[in-house]
């Protein structure tokens, strides 16, 4: 198990390295230049061009990138040019709330999506069936902006039952929960098509083999037989799409953060892009690209948890 993890580990190494060499060449092409903006409208040419010799920006893109994996490596990820603040301080600072959404997603999407797949599988072929297909393609086919609207349309401004802008409290207070709701939900509908879709195919695929068969040649209970035997053997495709379908929603989590008003990472890296902050940028997107590789390796080891025979 050790060795899996150490391999698994010193494979992350030139995915993060990827990570970073993308977001540092993407933020370079994109309009706009940090020493004028943190010089002000007002400033002449010549401030603006001191300004980018103390910041670096004056050397070739090259030397640019050899200096920022240098302070990569001894945890520097630079300061912020909008707030003053280490990009590092910021980073964990926003890390929670974005943690809240995710996860929160996660409880409410794993769980009924897995369901929903079940009963599709049980009821193939009926009304139920069909009816749990086609919202399990509507979830997939939406996009995730309009469904956050029209969340923040019925439940926020018609019926006026939940906040939609901003983070109230932690989620373990009532506050922190109805303005995590909103938020929660518009991640978690994205989740639940693609959840649903694979379990009901892993589930029919199972349901056919033959310790299935057996299990009610002996007078097993149905549910049993679905449940313990049945989905107990589809999960490894199940856990493969979930630990993608993170990736996607930490993807998602900047449009969600940006239109609730969410304090969390996404939100932070727009405000970075959108004002030329390469160190807060490069940051956020570092961070991502972690969590995403912790989120591949414990899916990996759950492999070896569900199968032995893959350990």
């Amino acid at each position: 198990m050790l060795k899996a993890v150490s391999a698994r580990l010193a494979l992350s190494v030139p995915v993060l390295a990827g990570a970073i060499l993308f977001g540092f060449v993407l933020l370079r092409v994109v309009p706009g230049d940090p020493a004028a903006l943190l010089a002000g409208q007002s400033a002449s040419a010549q401030v603006v061009s001191q300004l980018r010799i103390e910041m670096g920006l004056d050397k070739p893109w090259i030397v640019q990138l050899i200096h920022y994996f240098g302070d990569v490596i001894v945890g520097d990820l630079g300061r912020s040019i909008i707030s003053n603040r280490l990009v590092l301080e910021e980073l964990i600072e926003a890390f929670g709330p974005t943690a809240e959404l995710v996860l929160t997603a996660l409880l409410v999407a794993v769980p009924v999506g897995i369901g929903l797949g079940v009963v599709a599988a049980v009821q193939r072929g009926t009304i139920i069936d069909r009816s749990i297909m086609a919202l399990a393609v509507a979830g997939i086919s939406l996009p995730v902006f309009w469904v956050g609207y029209m969340l923040i349309l019925t439940f926020g401004v018609q019926w006026g039952l939940l906040p939609f802008t901003g983070r109230l409290g932690p989620m373990w207070t009532l506050e922190g929960l109805q303005g995590l709701a909103l938020p929660a939900l518009t991640a978690a509908f994205t989740l639940i098509g693609p959840i649903a879709r694979i379990s009901r195919t892993a589930l029919l695929e199972t349901l056919h083999a033959e310790h299935i068969k057996l299990a009610r040649a002996k007078g097993v209970p149905e549910y049993r037989v679905v449940i313990k035997h049945g989905l107990r053997n589809a999960l490894l495709p199940i856990v493969t799409l979930i630990g993608m379908q993170i990736g996607h929603l930490l993807g998602g989590t900047v449009i969600i953060e940006t239109i609730f008003a969410w304090p969390g990472v996404g939100r932070l890296i727009v405000g970075a892009i959108m004002n030329s902050d390469y160190a807060t940028a490069q940051g956020g997107l570092l961070l991502m690209a972690c969590v995403f590789v912790m989120v591949n390796l414990m899916v990996d080891l759950l492999y070896s948890a569900l199968d032995p025979r893959l350990s």
